[in-house]
């Protein structure tokens, strides 16, 4: 298949138009595809266009000026709790089985405490391992406290405070 001058001619307009790949392919007939049209339109550098799938999605506008990032809570530390760090060799039943580090390097070792029943871990790595998922989180007043209950202080910048 080769691009003629013509045949380029129509696509620039038809993709000026708004037209889909398939629907320029399609009046471009003889064995035209949807992807030989957009790899021609990427080659000429025809300006780019939002994918017909991501115009279906919408986002949700808020009356608020200041980013979502500015309202999320603080991120905690979290300590890196090794426990009593054993070789393989001294791993035995009933002890956690959580690695420490990588197991190529000379340090790796197990974490080799307690395990909870039914678990191969301890609760500390427990509590890492099998973490409950929500598919949506709601924000409520108690994400926006630190572990000792207290508020967090956030200053929240709009336009008009700037």
């Amino acid at each position: 298949m080769s691009w003629s001058d013509d045949r380029v001619d129509l696509l620039k307009k038809l993709w000026g138009e708004g037209k889909t790949a398939a629907e320029i392919a399609k009046e471009l007939g003889e064995g035209v595809t949807r992807n030989a049209v957009i790899g021609k339109a990427h080659r000429l550098k025809l300006s780019s266009r939002v994918s017909p799938i991501q115009q279906n999605t919408k986002k949700i506008k808020s009356n608020n000026d200041a980013p979502l990032a500015a309202l999320r809570r603080p991120a905690k530390k979290v300590p890196i709790y090794l426990g009593k760090q054993i070789s393989m060799e001294e791993l035995r039943d009933k002890m956690c089985r959580w690695p420490n580090g990588d197991p190529q390097g000379d340090d790796f070792s197990f974490c080799g405490c307690a395990t909870l029943e039914g678990t191969p871990y301890c609760e500390n790595h427990a509590m890492i391992a099998y973490q409950v998922t929500s598919r949506a989180r709601t924000l409520n007043a108690k994400d926006f406290t630190e572990d000792a209950g207290a508020p967090v202080d956030l200053e929240i910048k709009t336009a008009a405070n700037g």
